[in-house]
């Protein structure tokens, strides 16, 4: 228990090293590359948007340059934010469920946006990466909506099946967000380029906000 509040600690040092202006150590925002079938890979420029974003507006020092992970991979704890997205199948092995829990529980935060399709396996998924912890849909009053931009509720940048946008959650023992799951809500896909959905730019900065608040709930300690 002491070495996981260590590393969390450890972790969000580097993201504290950012939002005051010096250089931020390693390589902070990833996408996930994972099996299964899913377009994991759609709109290569959302993290990139992402960081530059948080940049101009929280004073970070991110990298602008997409970078990818596996979910077996060791150097998986150089990244203490990673992004997965995309419309089909996911698949994680024992091995890759074990990888992504204990860099979780070490601090790490994983963010995961359906981009409309891949609910009932990342749900799935979900269970088995976190056994015996539950996926919480977050209140209205949550941190993670007022961290520093001012949210009433989750923004719905895409329609799908017209259903209500919903942030769910896996917590750890300490109540900190290890896996935070954007569901009818496609957050991500206002990061993309403006040609890429020819979503109106007030869409898109409303989208831009929203991924800036959980970057600063995870800079600030999850608080």
């Amino acid at each position: 228990m002491i070495n996981i509040k260590l590393n969390r600690i450890l972790m969000i040092a580097v993201f504290i090293l950012g939002i005051t202006g010096l250089k931020a150590i390693g390589e902070q925002l990833a996408r996930l590359h994972y099996s299964g079938g899913g377009d994991w890979y759609n709109n290569p420029e959302v993290l990139p948007n992402l960081a530059n974003f948080c940049n101009r507006n929280l004073g970070t020092d991110f990298s602008t340059e997409q970078k990818i992970i596996k979910p077996d991979n060791p150097k998986i704890s150089q990244y203490p934010f990673i992004y997965m997205t995309g419309h089909g199948n996911v698949y994680f092995t024992e091995d890759e469920r074990k990888n992504l829990r204990n860099w979780a529980e070490n601090g790490g935060f994983l963010y995961i946006d359906d981009d409309y399709g891949m609910d009932k396996s990342i749900r799935k998924e979900i269970r088995k990466i976190f056994p015996g912890r539950k996926l919480i849909e977050l209140p209205d009053n949550h941190p993670v909506y007022t961290s520093f931009f001012k949210f009433k509720k989750l923004p719905k940048i895409h329609k799908h099946d017209d259903k209500r946008p919903q942030a769910l959650a896996i917590t750890d023992d300490f109540g900190r967000i290890t896996a935070l799951y954007t569901f009818e809500s496609n957050i991500s896909d206002g990061w993309a380029n403006a040609s890429s959905h020819n979503d109106p730019l007030e869409l898109r900065e409303e989208a831009l906000k929203f991924g800036a608040n959980i970057i600063y709930y995870i800079m600030t300690g999850g608080n």
